[in-house]
């Protein structure tokens, strides 16, 4: 897919809460001292009376978050994912989930493809710990369309919100007028041998082991799960029916986030056969976004082995 459009979604977040800003004069952002990094830095410049710079305080900024939110506000708040699910975790569970504030948690450099960044940096454990939080929506856009897509549902939503968003480039999948609802799953191929569900930059890379597939002869379906809570079981249910075995494929722990949440579903409603791809309980370390997830079994081509192992 060398050829394709790509693009970060932290960098659609940035431009989606400019153009945002101007139709919301309720919307707030707020910056852990990262607004370059996280791209808030735009909303920064066009609405600075709207911006709050919180320094590296991260607990503080999701609990002004919440007064805030509460008093009338939206609030998009954003630090890096390491920091918004695992330093202020208790503030966002308790003065964000309990109290069911319209914040939503806008965190940046999720998973390995932070890179050089290293494994202090690095967090696979964020979507697991926010799907547990109560009431709250988790969402992982695949592309800058959908990142912006989705944001705008969840912004016009009563409610917490977790979104996680990725440092590195990646290839714009959907086209413009494409339609998206929270909680609704995208079929992007059909398939009848076996179902890829993706989330977040591994859908591009789903995309690209199912045509490999089909040059050996395997039919695979893939499906885009860009919001792990409320996840999509119906979707689920009718992919383990209709093709009898599953590869997940995430840029996060395989316990506890997309594969914990489609086996949970599996389990209950249609067992069949599930393997899943994504960090395997170890942490990461430091280098190029190609070579960790080549490294630690996260591409094109340790989706299409999955693939291979579950169909055999």
């Amino acid at each position: 897919m060398a050829d394709v459009k790509k693009i970060a979604t932290r960098a659609a977040y940035g431009e989606f809460l400019v153009e945002e800003g101007a139709k919301r004069p309720e919307l707030v952002a707020m910056s852990a001292d990262l607004s370059g990094s996280n791209k808030t830095d735009g909303f920064e410049k066009a609405y600075p009376e709207r911006f709050i710079e919180c320094g590296i305080s991260e607990q503080d900024m999701y609990a002004q978050a919440a007064g805030l939110a509460l008093s009338g506000k939206v609030v998009c708040a954003s630090t890096f994912a390491m920091f918004a699910a695992g330093r202020a975790y208790e503030i966002i569970r308790n003065s964000i989930g309990y109290t069911g504030a319209n914040v939503k948690i806008c965190a940046t450099h999720g998973g390995i493809t932070v890179g050089e960044d290293g494994a202090s940096h690095q967090t696979f454990e964020d979507l697991a710990l926010m799907r547990e939080i109560p009431g709250m929506a988790v969402v992982n856009p695949a592309d800058a369309v959908s990142t912006k897509a989705l944001l705008g549902k969840l912004v016009g939503t009563p409610g917490p919100a977790y979104v996680r968003l990725g440092r590195a480039n990646v290839p714009v999948i959907y086209d413009e007028n494409q339609t998206f609802e929270v909680g609704k799953a995208i079929t992007l191929r059909e398939g009848s041998d076996a179902t890829i569900i993706a989330t977040g930059i591994m859908v591009s890379e789903a995309l690209e082991a199912a045509e490999t597939l089909s040059e050996e002869g395997i039919c695979v379906r893939v499906i885009d799960m860009h919001t792990i809570k409320p996840l999509d079981a119906e979707t689920i249910v009718k992919a383990a029916e209709e093709t009898g075995a599953i590869v997940t494929a995430e840029e996060h722990s395989v316990l506890g986030g997309l594969g914990g949440a489609v086996a949970e579903v599996v389990v209950r409603s249609c067992p069949v056969r599930v393997e899943m791809v994504g960090q395997q309980d170890t942490f990461g370390e430091s280098g190029k976004p190609a070579d960790l997830l080549k490294k630690y079994g996260m591409t094109a081509e340790d989706i299409a082995a999955a693939v291979r192992k579950v169909v055999k």
